[in-house]
């Protein structure tokens, strides 16, 4: 028979009431108590019912992660990360795939809102408006997107971008193209409105091509765009919209990076198995997945015991917002401008611009304007 609540009352000499506060709010049990009833419990083999003690406490140890496209590489290792750090919480993640649909995004809050204790949407499509609405309903913590007065873990991709047209820029290219992302992407447009500013900088052209589908095809679908269009390099949204430019070019005959020259964002791992070796912004998928789990958590923890889900989750709201560092990582799908008579140009330019300890964050503040 399985053990229960009272052998553990039993086994350390307290009463079941006690038993259930040392797992439900061990702060009102005395140390050494609880330390007992946890000894005895660990002996025994016991594991609190979960739905018991949500009915107790209110909580159900539970996380929503709503995802735009699982089937995207750049996801993965977030939700990886994100289940590994939840999990050393002793909290269980329920994830979600929502096709880049903003119409399931919010269908799927409404779903999870009442089985979660707090919901993480990564790369949402809908509106801020919305999103800010739908946090009234259950704690939000937005991964790779800026919402006021939200709690928001973004992903420096404007510094990124910078990076990689400055790269760009320093091997010679003055005609560069920017492949767009999807509608609606705040990583679309820091990426736009970066890599514009860069361009003008550095006295480039940038020839914006988009929006468009974040995948394989809809890189590979741009080739003959990218090829009238005369550039000598690419800047893609992501590495797949990069893959894919690079497969469509070689269908076309055109060489990477000997004619055109090739940056993708993120760094997934078919980046370091493509040929040639894709160039590109490392992106901290990782470290975003875990600081958003502990930033969830957080407001959990500064909860007042007791209260109604809604006096709760308005008291959980939070401002602070993280920024984590990005790093262009230079392979071999960047070289020099090709000559005129269409041989390619040995590699020139600067040595790879890289930042330290990508992933660190930059910047927590509270406040911050949504673009």
């Amino acid at each position: 028979m399985p053990v229960t609540i009272r052998d553990v009352a039993r086994a350390s000499g307290v009463h079941i009431s006690t038993v259930s506060r040392t797992f439900s709010a061990p702060h009102l049990v005395n140390p050494e108590t609880r330390g007992r009833v946890l000894a005895c419990a660990e002996d025994l083999g016991y594991r609190p019912n979960r739905a018991a003690r949500a009915l107790i406490t209110g909580r159900t140890h539970n996380i929503g992660l709503i995802i735009a496209d699982i089937a995207n590489p750049f996801f993965p290792p977030l939700i990886k990360a994100a289940e590994g750090q939840a999990r050393h919480r002793d909290y269980h993640v329920f994830v979600a795939d929502t096709n880049e649909d903003p119409v399931a995004e919010e269908e799927l809050v409404h779903a999870l809102a009442k089985q979660v204790d707090g919901v993480l949407l990564c790369s949402p499509r809908m509106s801020n408006s919305l999103i800010e609405q739908l946090s009234r309903e259950v704690p939000l913590v937005v991964i790779n997107r800026q919402v006021t007065g939200l709690p928001c873990v973004m992903m420096d991709v404007g510094q990124g971008a910078r990076s990689a047209i400055e790269h760009l820029v320093g091997l010679g290219h003055t005609e560069i193209a920017l492949l767009g992302g999807p509608r609606g992407s705040w990583t679309n447009r820091e990426i736009r409105r970066s890599a514009a500013a860069a361009a003008r900088t550095g006295g480039a052209e940038l020839t914006v091509l988009g929006p468009n589908p974040p995948t394989e095809h809809g890189g590979g679908a741009l080739a003959e765009q990218v090829q009238r269009a005369g550039v000598t390099a690419v800047l893609a949204y992501n590495d797949l919209m990069a893959i894919g430019l690079i497969e469509g070019l070689d269908a076309l005959g055109v060489r990477v990076p000997q004619d055109v020259s090739v940056v993708g964002i993120d760094d997934i791992a078919l980046s370091r198995l493509t040929r040639p070796k894709l160039t590109t912004v490392a992106t901290p998928t990782a470290a975003a997945g875990r600081t958003a789990v502990d930033m969830l958590l957080q407001q959990d923890t500064d909860a007042p015991r007791g209260a109604g889900r809604g006096t709760a989750a308005g008291a959980r709201r939070t401002t602070a917002q993280v920024m984590l560092q990005t790093e262009l990582v230079i392979r071999d799908s960047t070289g020099g401008v090709p000559s005129s008579g269409g041989s390619g140009a040995e590699r020139v330019g600067p040595s790879p611009h890289r930042l330290a300890d990508p992933g660190r964050p930059t910047a927590a503040t509270g406040g911050v304007v949504a673009s």
